[in-house]
């Protein structure tokens, strides 16, 4: 298993969240959408010009865009 931000999975890839990074506020929001250290998440699709990123996390779509995606450090448990 490797380590890498959310924004580069590719569909179907699901991975466990590691940690969060960017500014208080930001961190607040993610975690306020269930975004929490130690949660499975997986790409469900990515939209036409990449972005929003479709996402399923705790049972629920969560659409999310890329540069907020990319402060997600995640750790790869399943490729498609």
């Amino acid at each position: 298993m490797f380590q890498t931000t959310l924004d580069i999975l590719a569909v179907g890839q699901s991975a466990r969240i590691v940690c969060i990074t960017g500014d208080r506020l930001t961190r607040r929001r993610l975690l306020d959408l269930g975004l929490v250290t130690g949660e499975t998440i997986s790409v469900h699709c990515v939209a036409p010009l990449g972005d929003p990123l479709d996402l399923l996390i705790k049972g629920y779509h969560l659409s999310l865009r890329k540069q907020d995606a990319h402060q997600i450090t995640v750790e790869v448990t399943h490729a498609t």
